[in-house]
């Protein structure tokens, strides 16, 4: 079968959220690996694009093709990834408020004029100690950077688990500062996905569990987006979107063969 179509146009991207749609945990959803060979075989430019803040890029990678998936590092798009980039500019040291696994992300940066405090998902390694020292920073100038935002994500034992998102939304209360989003929604993380495959943002589809991060962001940003009814994804929730979703499918299976029928 052959993609091409999505929302009466033309579809010449895909990005693909990885947890809660390709896999749970350590372990591939049904169906999820043979949906993403059938991108592949139909040609169609395909991106991974996470908000996971746990791990590094490469261990992304690694741990992808211990299930049988062959990914390129250049072809997943992290938050950490994005934050280096914000770093350099900023000529800022970084505080690293993150899972010690992340650290080699930012292990090799030069040391800058400023400081830039960056909240991740730091899990167990969370602290009042930790947290009140990055209020401190906050509080004296440092800049202040999330890596994402998102409220929680299905943890190991399929039940959700509080995410970055909440430690961010306190360190910004406590503070009166707004942090700068590197992850999704941020409409900047999505087109540097979309750019890397050269197309425009209405040419690409966003295929996601997260409502709000992945749906709404990518189409806020301008792309299309299909959500999928596994992961972190509960019944309703794409209701409280400022614009439905292009379409609500059981899994991404049933995302990239309806994608398939539209193009018949």
């Amino acid at each position: 079968m052959a993609l091409g179509r999505i929302g009466g146009g033309a579809m010449k991207g895909i990005l693909l959220d990885l947890d809660g749609v390709v896999t749970v945990g350590h372990k591939a959803l049904p169906g999820s690996l043979e949906a993403v060979r059938l991108v592949r075989e139909s040609g169609i430019p395909l991106r991974f694009i996470t908000n996971t803040t746990r791990r590094p890029r490469r261990r992304i990678v690694a741990d992808l093709a211990e299930i049988g998936l062959d990914v390129a590092e250049e072809d997943v798009f992290t938050p950490a990834a994005m934050a280096r980039e914000v770093l350099a500019r900023l000529a800022a040291t970084p505080f690293l408020v993150v899972h010690p696994d992340l650290f080699e992300e930012f292990s090799d940066l030069p040391a800058g004029d400023g400081e830039a405090v960056v909240v991740g998902d730091a899990g167990p390694f969370f602290t009042y100690t930790l947290l009140n020292e990055a209020y401190r920073k906050i509080l004296h100038g440092a800049e202040f950077l999330a890596l994402a935002k998102n409220r929680n994500f299905l943890d190991h034992d399929h039940e959700l688990s509080l995410d970055a998102g909440p430690f961010v939304t306190a360190l910004e209360y406590a503070s009166g500062e707004t942090a700068l989003v590197l992850g999704k929604p941020l409409p900047t993380f999505f087109a540097l996905a979309v750019e890397s495959m050269g197309c425009r943002p209405e040419e690409v589809v966003m295929i996601g569990d997260d409502a709000e991060a992945d749906i709404g962001g990518a189409m806020a940003a301008g792309l299309e987006g299909i959500l999928v009814r596994t992961g972190k994804y509960r019944p309703g929730q794409e209701a409280a979107l400022p614009e439905r979703p292009t379409h609500v499918v059981a899994d991404l299976w049933a995302a990239v063969t309806f994608l398939c029928e539209e193009h018949q």
